[in-house]
């Protein structure tokens, strides 16, 4: 029986196809695969949507917007995906933390990826945490252009 598609986040929002771009990038980068793949492109996208550690992305203009958030992001950040998809990356760290973040995202764009993140973020709600050993790496499409950026991350801490 099939769900309605409510029932199944990772179908909505170009999803499953960005996924495999996400997916793709993280192999091509890192020689590994983020999770196992399937060959099926939904199928991909709920593995990595149900996922137990966070993976988020955003778009490759010059103030990004998140285009992305698995369930674990959704929680970790208290945000819902439609506001999510309206968010400026750079709303995910406090304002005194921003410029860390931007030579994080310029180490990024400039070596492919970045292995030992670590920073603080907050929530839509305010709750702050540290980051631990996050992954950050380029997207690229099949063409070879670039597309935005996208992280993972299973350690962090409170701090509240």
């Amino acid at each position: 029986m099939n769900q309605p598609s409510a029932m199944q986040p990772w179908r909505e929002h170009g999803w499953p196809a960005h996924l495999q771009i996400l997916l793709d990038s993280f192999h091509d980068r890192l020689g590994r695969h983020l999770v196992e793949r399937s060959g099926d492109p939904n199928e991909d996208a709920r593995r990595v949507y149900e996922a137990p550690f966070v993976v988020v992305s955003h778009t490759a203009v010059s103030d990004p917007i998140l285009n992305y958030g698995n369930r674990m992001a959704l929680e970790l950040w208290e945000i819902e995906v439609d506001v999510l998809l309206m968010t400026p990356s750079r709303l995910t760290a406090e304002p005194m933390h921003r410029d860390e973040r931007a030579q994080l995202l310029e180490r990024t764009t400039r070596d492919g990826y970045v292995d030992d993140y670590q920073g603080i973020r907050i929530s839509t709600t305010g709750r702050r945490f540290r980051i631990e050993e996050a992954i950050v790496w380029n997207l690229h499409n099949a063409q070879g252009t670039y597309v935005g950026q996208a992280a993972t991350f299973d350690r962090w801490t409170f701090l509240d």
